[in-house]
């Protein structure tokens, strides 16, 4: 399998924006929480790795997003296994060159990322709105506020998320609550690293 160190080397090779970085570490720290809440704790850097990788494509080709991931991914080196599982996040969902995507996430780990990587950016917007800046003293009450918001984070899918929570069989508040629990247990971690990513 590709380890930790070489897939962070290959998202950056495709992606610069610091907003990228951010989120690929954010949704790769979201994702290891789970595995290990989950029951699958000898695969955590797995399921991080995955969600490190999950939009390599995106800053390059947003309008063939989960479309030309499968290429720059193999010529990473990067298992079939891995491809599909980045590429089930956008399962459903039309992209901006008219296709919509088929790859349907079929483990919980794939299905654990379709839920929650839509939903780690409309928590962190939300976090940025708090004096704080930060996810670790928000409530799920003030979340689900900014949730119903429609106006607020509107790029963030609320369809999406349901549709993950429904995949997994889960009612929403759960998804919500244990996805901000998981940005507040690593948010120090995310920042500590993109302030070394910083001064490299």
């Amino acid at each position: 399998m590709i380890t930790r160190e070489e897939a962070f080397t290959l998202l950056k090779k495709y992606n610069k924006d610091p907003f990228h970085i951010q989120h690929a570490l954010t949704v790769e720290a979201v994702m290891k929480w789970y595995a290990e809440e989950l029951g699958y704790a000898d695969e955590a850097e797995y399921w991080g790795i995955v969600g490190l990788l999950h939009d390599i494509d995106f800053e390059l080709y947003p309008e063939e997003h989960c479309l030309k991931a499968p290429e720059l991914l193999r010529v990473g080196g990067v298992s079939d296994d891995i491809i599909h599982a980045v590429c089930s996040h956008g399962y459903g969902i039309t992209v901006g060159c008219g296709t919509t995507i088929d790859v349907e996430p079929v483990r919980e780990m794939e299905k654990v990322l379709f839920a929650a990587d839509e939903l780690t950016g409309l928590i962190w917007a939300a976090a940025l709105m708090r004096p704080s800046k930060s996810t670790k003293d928000m409530e799920l009450k003030s979340l689900k506020k900014k949730y119903k918001s429609k106006g607020f984070a509107a790029g963030c899918s609320r369809e999406v998320i349901e549709r993950g929570a429904q995949q997994l069989g889960w009612e929403l508040d759960k998804l919500l609550t244990m996805t901000l629990q998981a940005m507040a247990a690593n948010e120090d971690v995310i920042n500590a690293e993109m302030a070394s990513e910083e001064n490299t």
